[in-house]
């Protein structure tokens, strides 16, 4: 089997997060969400919110370290690797604040192919936001929106998981690989 680099993508509090952790704890490579990082080191400098504030510069370093991440994952002995987001979702997240979008953004996304896509839906009953996650549930749908515009912008076919147990979403991805 070729290398595969499979991404999970949906709005905030989707449960995308815990499901690449029972992804890792089954065994498999992950790359979690990176953009956490991002926003608390930028706290750490004194810019409570850098999407808001900044919203160019916190996109730019969001894209370079989605652009490493995607490295990363190929130079992995492992066939197949799982990453929370993709480089897609900075461009997503700019169309929702209204920002134009650099053409190296564009390329950026060109030349980095993932091997699937899996979206999960927005779910109100596991919806929490807290210091790093600003969107209300009403946004949330919003970026939901932009991110499945984008992706299918760039020719993504997006594999819709249900809305189900930890487990039963693990299993349903592992049963919608097949390459």
């Amino acid at each position: 089997m070729n290398k595969q680099i499979i991404l999970l993508i949906g709005g905030p509090s989707s449960g995308k997060s815990t499901l690449i952790e029972q992804l890792k704890q089954t065994g498999y490579v992950c790359y979690p969400e990176i953009s956490r990082q991002v926003i608390i080191e930028a706290q750490q400098q004194g810019i409570d919110q850098l999407f808001l504030e900044q919203p160019l510069l916190f996109s730019e370093l969001l894209l370079k370290s989605r652009i490493k991440q995607y490295n990363l994952a190929q130079g992995e002995n492992a066939n197949l690797i799982f990453i929370d987001r993709g480089i897609p979702d900075v461009i997503a997240y700019m169309d929702y604040i209204g920002n134009p979008v650099p053409a190296f953004f564009d390329d950026a996304c060109k030349t980095h192919i993932y091997s699937k896509i899996f979206i999960l839906p927005i779910w109100k009953k596991i919806y929490v936001s807290d210091s790093e996650r600003y969107e209300s549930y009403e946004q949330a749908i919003l970026i939901q929106k932009h991110l499945i515009k984008t992706y299918k912008k760039y020719g993504y076919e997006l594999i819709d998981v249900p809305k189900d147990t930890v487990e039963n979403r693990l299993q349903f991805i592992i049963e919608n690989l097949n390459f």
